[in-house]
Order: C-alpha cells, then structure tokens, then sequence
C-alpha cells in the first residue's frame, strides 16, 4: 500500500496535480474496482468486478480476506460482472447490504446479503435473498448502480439490454424493467414491495410499477446530492455524446430521451412521444480528445476541500480525464491521467471524495492543494498519522533526537509547538480546534518537513 500523505519518499513520482485537483494514491492491489462506498463507518467497500467485495481500512491497507465473494455466481467480462453495492440505511443494527450482478446466464440480479453475525469485516455467503432477476437479449448495457434514497427506498439503475441503438426500445418502453431507474422498497417478506408514489404503481396507468424514469441508455453511475436534493446521472451515449442528468429526488416518471435522442441530438425518433415531454442533459460532451465513455461521480460535500463545494466530479473513460461540473453546468477537464481508466468514484462516510481506476487496481483520493504551500521534505521518509486525527497524531521514520515539530494554522498562526520528538508517542492534539493545519518537522538548520493534515 502506497499513500502518499504519508508515504513521502514516492511523493513526487505518485502525486498529480492538474488543475487545482490532486489525486493521492490511497491504495493498491485491487483487481477491476468498479465501486466504492461505505457502511457508515471508517472504512471503504470496493467492489471488484471479478465477484470480490474488499475493505480498505483508514490508512488504505486492504483487507486479506474478503468482505464477500460470488465468483460463482457471476459471469465476469467486458461491461459484466459484480457492479454495485449499497448498505441498508438500518445496516448497523439489521446488517443487510444489496449487491447488483450478472448471473452465470447474464441477467441482472439484485440481492441482498447479511454481514456475519461475529466478524464485521466478513459477509455471510449463504445469506442471499435475490429480489430481481432480469433476463438481457445481449452482453453489453448493464447499468449498476443502486443507492438508498433519503427516504429508504432502493434506486437501481439498469441499461438497456445492449448491442447498439437499443434494437428492442426497451429504454422507451415503460412495461421493460431494462433502462431504467427502478425504485423498490426492500423492507418486504417477500422479494420486495412497490412504493405506492412510484409513477406508474397505481392501477390502470401504464407502465411496470417498479419504474421511477426512463430513457437511459446505460447510465454509469449515477449519485445523490442530498445538501439539494437533487439526483446526478451519468449516461454514456451510443458513439458521440455523452451527457449528465440531473432533476429533484421527488421528481417521478421522468424520460430522460433515449433511443430518441442521443445528449441533445435526434438518434432514433421513430415512434418517440413529442420532444416536449423529455428531459434532457444539463451537460454534454463529445468525443473529441479521445473522449468515448462517461463515468459518472458525485458531488463534493465533504469538509476537507472547501474550494471544490458544491463541484460535480465525474472522468472520461478514455481520455483518463476527470470533469468537474460547477453551478453554471460548465465543464473544466484536468489534464489526462495517463494509464488511469477510472471506472467509478466512491464517498467515505465523511463524504470525501475517491476515484478507482480499473485497469490498475488503485484508488486515489481527490483532494485540493490551494490551502497549502507545497509540501516538502528533505529528511527522508516520515510517516504522520492518522490522518484525519482528533486526540493524537503519531510521527514514525523518526531517527534525528533534536527534531522539534510545530502546528500551524491554515491562517498561518502556531497552534503547537513540541521538542524532542519521540518516535512511536503520540503528540496530544485534543485542544486543537477542527479544521485544515499543516505540521512542520525540523532538525538542524537544513533539514524540514512539512504535511498538510486534518484535525477532526
């Protein structure tokens, strides 16, 4: 594992900074990552499409042993495989958690897990209860992502069966459960119930009653903004253009256009109901720049990078660009990653902000480095941690007896001072009040550290 707040010696080859953003290696040696969340706790769930589910514990060490795996169960390869995961909202007292996968016939499965009763850190593999199982006409379009709505229900996001153009208009098609938004209420004796307010649930109107909207394509991923309220859809267009949706949590029997239109342009209008009835994107983008593929993120609300509030983050598969999206639906693109394909982002519970790349098994944490100078170190290789911290910070890789250390404010006042650091005991920090502050080692007249850390 390589984290590079905290591993300095590989700072400068590992730490990329493109415009205002800056990507820390948090962990490695994941194998095809294609979702990250949390249970609520401090650690991170990674999904690996191979049918492992991984922990990855604050200082990003990855569990040995797994989390879940359902290898058997699963067809792995090109857009198929295990894909999403979501926990119960009640999961610290009920430990339920949902899964989306394709089965070993490539249909969609929903299914819902319990966490063994004596190891957290471990799932009991015999606890399946599958709740939906979607037969696909073709391999690719899988959808696969599932979230909690703030009012408990379970939102999942399937794709349209495949191949190109949606040869069988499944998207538009409300009785199809495929290019969909599903939303179900999990909390039934049997497979699940239907909310009574999902648009097309009452009887008599038209449509499969599990739908919350239509007319997506193969929407890769999509988030929620609770702060508004609002929903965030990525979906990845046929050949040209790509789009983000977004519209109110509340807001039901949305049709968000596909086949009938690709982002903005006409694709396939034959038999489409009046333009005035979609919805369309509040942002598109073309292939240029050998862009080909969204992937869609979240939007920043965490405490640690004020300057990227209220910012939608999502990347370009291709390009290995990440998108920021601000208020006025605007897109700036960083620089290219080269040799990162991100496949997903992820929240921890503090809703800090992750990305995965899926051909190299690596997660990065998506900070800002416009509160800092930059940080520098000429006395070798140092470790700080944890971070964040909230009672004691601990200094590991120290060899120098006279090295002192002092704390200082993001608006530059010294908050602590300490001399003759001991390696191993911890500097008491519990007096500090929360926010960003940067920590600077010393040893002699030529020899410095400085790090940015979090106290919480």
């Amino acid at each position: 594992m390589k984290n590079l707040l905290f591993s300095i010696s590989i700072f400068s080859s590992s730490f990329v900074n493109a415009q205002g953003i800056n990507l820390e290696e948090f962990a490695t040696g994941l194998t095809s990552p294609v979702e990250i969340t949390n249970a609520g706790d401090n650690r991170l769930f990674v999904v690996q499409q191979n049918g492992i589910i991984k922990i990855i514990q604050p200082d990003g060490t990855v569990n040995a042993s797994n989390f879940l795996n359902v290898t058997s169960k699963i067809v792995y390869g090109g857009e198929r495989g295990l894909l999403g995961l979501a926990f119960h909202p009640q999961y610290p007292t009920n430990g339920y958690f949902f899964v989306y996968y394709n089965n070993t016939a490539g249909n969609v499965v929903v299914a819902r897990y319990s966490v063994s009763a004596t190891d957290p850190n471990t799932a009991d593999p015999n606890s399946e209860k599958i709740l939906l199982n979607i037969p696909k006409p073709f391999t690719n379009h899988n959808g696969g992502s599932i979230h909690f709505a703030p009012d408990g229900k379970l939102w999942v996001i399937t794709g349209d069966g495949g191949s190109g153009g949606d040869p069988n208009n499944n998207a538009q098609n409300k009785n199809a459960l495929l290019g969909k938004m599903l939303r179900i209420d999990v909390n039934a004796t049997g497979p699940y119930n239907i909310p009574s307010d999902n648009p097309f649930a009452a009887t008599g109107v038209d449509g499969a009653d599990e739908v919350w909207a239509y007319g997506l394509r193969n929407a890769w991923k999509f988030s929620f903004d609770l702060e508004t309220g609002q929903v965030w859809i990525a979906d990845v267009g046929q050949g040209a253009i790509e789009e983000i949706n977004t519209m109110p949590i509340t807001q039901a029997g949305i049709n968000y256009g596909w086949r009938c239109y690709e982002g903005n342009d006409a694709y396939n209008t034959v038999g489409c109901p009046a333009q005035s009835t979609m919805t369309f994107p509040v942002a598109v983008y073309d292939h240029s720049g050998g862009k080909c593929s969204i992937t869609g993120g979240y939007v920043y609300r965490g405490i640690q990078n004020p300057s990227l509030q209220g910012k939608y983050f999502f990347a370009d598969y291709c390009s290995t660009q990440i998108g920021i999206l601000d208020s006025s639906n605007a897109i700036t693109w960083t620089s290219a990653y080269s040799g990162n394909n991100f496949s997903t982002f992820g929240q921890d519970s503090q809703k800090e902000l992750y990305v995965a790349a899926v051909n190299s098994g690596k997660i990065f944490k998506i900070t800002t480095g416009t509160l800092s100078t930059q940080e520098s170190n000429n006395l070798g290789t140092v470790r700080i941690y944890p971070n964040p911290a909230s009672k004691e910070i601990f200094i590991d890789g120290v060899k120098d007896q006279k090295l002192t250390a002092e704390i200082i404010s993001a608006e530059g006042r010294k908050v602590l001072e300490k001399d003759q650091i001991t390696q191993g005991k911890g500097i008491d920090i519990s007096g500090i009040p929360a926010g960003v502050y940067f920590i600077n080692l010393k040893s002699g007249e030529l020899k410095s550290y400085s790090q940015k850390i979090i106290i919480k």
